[in-house]
């Protein structure tokens, strides 16, 4: 009997579903009957029609992808949007039966050669709208496609199908997918156009492109909005990464999938954000990955908001894992993960996420899924809880014969078989009698799913910007700024961890700045990058710390002594920021998440995070703040200079600003691309002491070329960047003569780095380089994209010596050839001078500089400032592709 031959199981299709047992498999089945008692298939002789619903439905139906012989499958990467699988057609049922028959909506259209995906209907069930890419080519080339995904509509009442963009020029400047409709009327999408970073890019004097995503492998999709005549399309979204599959909450705000790519994050979390951009907080996930502790990291896709205000994901690996994965209800709005529970729910212990269904299903992809896997879910509206579900049961398939077969206790434990291909049909799924019943009936090769019915739903807030938590600012806003206000760097996910506790740093009387352990704050923006048929870029353009990708320094301000911070930043930009020492040197965990900031907005939180805690600290609900701010209202805060009284509970930060600036905004909030600091606070006569002396670190002090321009230097805006090559700003330092004359011109000493750091002596005889490193011109042997210098400062090295005339690498003896009796030797490592990634991790540099050091006074402190500054945000070759040089 071949795979595709139907046999009959004798369990009804109103069996209740049992999660712990394999039996789940046989739940399809329809007749009684058939000799081979554990092969499974799909009959025709069904006991009753099961109407389930009696809205319209819409779904897509295509085939599974053949593999052809030889070949291995390409597996899904929930990375990689821009896959592309032809064949695939939009359906609509009149209501959800088997017995109803199906309409083919598009292969009129197509012909069979496009592909859809990401059905949704709007609130008042007249419209659906989904992702197509059509037209295709068979006899070109996937990469040479000329056509984009697009999002089009069709229109139940007139029956009429449009792509939502009616201009073939507008619709190809982009990828568009994962449509949604407002409550508004408009939709939000995930779209590559990237309409105002584009824009950005202009203002830093480079091309329009849509940047990659942080792998470098695609465009990133961002969310985007726009009008249903495709007109008055917004960027909303400004990750580095993809932004998927948004929906609507209760609330009337978005949630989404983001992907968190930087640093050392690489997962699929789940944020909110108020419809015009504004308000971008985690919603959940960042730290409950592995719920399980299997060691298998489940990745949350497919949001939708349930009508109990919980949200119902897709939890799936990145690749494999038949495109499937399990459903997880999760309390969104009392915990921020699994077991870290919100304020409102001091206390509670969890778990946050419980099964969307009782199946037994098994996310990992290197595992068999006793319960089969889902594929997309639409959850109806009408009171009932039940879902609209695309699932495949759990098969199996003898290798040998192909016989496919039930997931039986004893097949499961059968090591000879292996996986089925999936069988996705669409099923509605009752929790109130946990009954599973065909709602699409499946077929071998093909996959049915993105189901969704047209139910009227009751139309979600409608959030207009300037409302719901924005504060708009039209001074700010026509700049293209906004603003951040952290009540303290010393509150780490609600705990005071201020040396003796902020109220005691924060008082002039019983601490001075220098013990204080932060002094400035750092803003860093992501440097876009292009494709390759823009420009060719090689990883050794971004360096030593390459996950960190390219990025340019926005400016600096001071943190107030109670560790608050307000500060101006440009606005539609993905930045963060580093907490720095007194000498402008990163403390602390790196903040590994991109922010953004919509024109004119003031984004608020209370403190930073450990990003070893297991906690997750993005969500306003997330922590009580461990700053309450000034405690009376007309005073100053304890001994500082009395012009600054406090209303209560403001931090020092908004209490400068108050006063300085009245109700305004003002340039007491701007940062500087110089390092800057004044005591502004202490009161001598209260404090019992002078104020502390001030100082800066300014780009005017060095002798080489600036990594900023002169204009932003003297006045900071929103269009200010300090971009730092390592050939233009770092290596020419080296050079910097640094020579003591006497009377008579003649050269008392030289500390000029490279009078010792090369492997010529002054006569030109090679020698070994001082501190066995070479600081000279001069292509590396290692990689010939770089200098020699660059290398022998962020990588180890061999030891070399001079012998016979040349330099060679130092072997140490280090045991005996117990076969041949002779000495083995090894050649001896020098660990690199620098850390890329942290200044403050490259001690062995910057050690030698300090007062006491042997190099004290060799560098100025503008010098210094600047390599630190270029180590801790990634001691990149270069930070901007346009700069790379290409064959």
């Amino acid at each position: 009997m071949n795979s595709m031959e139907p046999v009959t199981r004798d369990h009804p299709l109103t069996t209740r579903i049992v999660a712990t047992i394999a039996l789940l498999a046989l739940l399809s089945a329809c007749n009684s009957g058939g000799n081979d008692g554990d092969q499974v298939g799909f009959g025709s002789g069904q006991d009753r029609d099961p109407v389930a619903l009696e809205s319209p439905i819409f779904y897509v139906k295509r085939p599974v992808p053949v593999v052809e012989e030889g070949e291995d499958p390409v597996e899904e990467d929930l990375r990689v949007i821009l896959s592309f699988n032809p064949g695939a057609d939009l359906f609509f049922r009149d209501r959800a039966s088997p017995s109803t028959p199906d309409v083919d909506l598009t292969s009129e259209l197509t012909q069979g050669l496009a592909d859809i995906r990401d059905v949704t209907v709007s609130f008042d069930a007249t419209k659906v709208a989904f992702a197509m890419r059509y037209p295709f080519d068979p006899d070109v080339e996937l990469e040479d496609q000329v056509a984009t995904w697009n999002i089009w509509e069709f229109d139940l009442e007139t029956r009429a199908l449009r792509r939502v963009i009616d201009s073939d020029i507008i619709a190809e400047q982009g990828h568009d997918i994962s449509p949604r409709f407002l409550p508004d009327g408009r939709l939000v999408f995930s779209s590559t156009r990237q309409r105002q970073s584009s824009a950005i890019l202009l203002d830093e004097g480079k091309p329009q492109f849509a940047a990659l995503d942080e792998d470098r492998n695609e465009p990133a999709f961002l969310l985007h909005t726009m009008q249903l005549d495709g007109t008055d399309i917004q960027q909303i979204g400004f990750n580095q990464s993809h932004e998927l599959n948004p929906a609507v909450l209760n609330d009337g705000r978005i949630v989404f999938t983001r992907w968190d790519n930087v640093g050392n994050n690489n997962a699929f979390n789940l944020y909110r954000v108020n419809p015009d951009g504004s308000d971008l907080q985690l919603l959940y996930g960042a730290n409950s990955h592995d719920v399980d502790n299997d060691g298998q990291q489940e990745q949350f896709t497919l949001p939708e908001a349930l009508p109990n205000g919980r949200v119902l994901s897709l939890l799936k690996p990145f690749t494999g894992a038949d495109t499937g994965g399990a459903l997880v209800e999760i309390n969104v709005a009392d915990y921020i993960e699994n077991t870290q529970a919100s304020l409102n729910n001091a206390g509670g212990t969890g778990p946050a996420q419980t099964p969307g269904t009782v199946n037994d299903v098994v996310v990992a992809a290197d595992q068999t899924s006793p319960g089969g896997r889902y594929r997309s879910v639409y959850p109806l509206r009408d009171g009932t809880g039940r879902l609209l579900l695309s699932w495949t049961q759990c098969r199996l398939q003898d290798p040998l014969t192909l016989r496919i077969l039930a997931c039986t206790p004893a097949n499961l434990a059968d090591a000879n078989l292996i996986d089925a291909p999936p069988l996705y049909g669409i099923w509605i799924y009752d929790p109130e009698d946990e009954t599973q019943l065909p709602v699409v009936t499946p077929e071998e090769g093909v996959i049915f799913s993105d189901i969704v019915a047209a139910e009227v739903r009751a139309l979600t807030p409608v959030l207009l910007p300037g409302l719901n938590d924005f504060t708009l600012d039209s001074g700010l806003a026509s700049d293209g700024e906004g603003v951040i206000n952290i009540r303290s760097v010393y509150d780490v996910l609600g705990v005071d961890t201020a040396p003796g506790g902020i109220d005691v740093v924060a008082d002039p009387a019983q601490t001075d700045a220098a013990a204080r352990p932060a002094r400035f704050l750092r803003l860093e923006k992501a440097v876009s990058i292009p494709d390759e048929d823009i420009v060719e870029i090689p990883g050794s353009a971004f360096g030593a710390a390459g996950g960190l990708g390219m990025r340019e320094i926005l400016g600096y301000t001071m943190i107030e002594p109670d560790g608050s911070v307000m500060v101006k930043v440009p606005a539609d930009v993905a930045l963060t920021f580093s907490i720095l020492d007194a000498r402008g040197r990163r403390i602390g965990g790196r903040h590994d998440n991109w922010l953004q900031v919509r024109p004119g907005e003031l984004v608020t939180c209370n403190g930073c995070h450990d990003g070893g805690s297991g906690l997750s600290h993005g969500r306003n609900d997330a922590f009580t703040a461990a700053h309450d701010g000034a405690t009376t209202t007309g005073q100053p805060y304890p001994n500082t200079n009395p012009a600054f009284f406090a209303d209560i509970g403001e931090t020092m930060a908004e209490v400068r600003t108050r006063i300085s600036c009245g109700t305004d905004f003002c340039a007491s909030l701007e940062p500087s691309m110089d390092i800057f600091f004044d005591d502004v606070w202490t009161d001598p006569a209260a404090a019992g002491r002078a104020p502390d002396a001030s100082y800066q670190f300014r780009y005017t002090e060095l002798t080489t070329l600036a990594p900023t321009t002169l204009a932003c230097q003297q006045n900071w805006d929103a269009t200010c960047r300090s971009t730092i090559h390592y050939q233009d700003h770092i290596h020419p330092i080296w050079s910097v003569p640094r020579q003591t004359l006497d009377a008579l011109g003649n050269v008392v000493s030289d500390f000029t780095c490279i009078a010792c750091h090369t492997d010529r002596d002054a006569a030109g005889m090679l020698q070994v380089p001082i501190a066995q490193l070479d600081l000279t011109d001069g292509i590396s042997d290692q990689n010939n994209d770089q200098f020699k210098a660059f290398r022998e400062l962020l990588f180890n090295d061999n030891e070399v010596e001079l012998r016979m005339g040349a330099l060679q690498d130092r072997q140490v003896e280090v045991g005996i050839d117990p076969v041949t009796m002779l000495p083995i030797l090894e050649t001896v490592t020098v660990p690199s001078s620098m850390t890329g990634g942290s200044a403050n991790a490259s001690g062995r540099f910057f050690d030698r500089f300090d007062a006491a050091g042997t190099h004290a006074g060799y560098l100025t402190q503008g010098e210094l400032r600047l390599l630190a500054e270029w180590l801790d945000i990634g001691a990149q070759y270069y930070n901007d592709p346009f700069v790379v040089p290409q064959d």
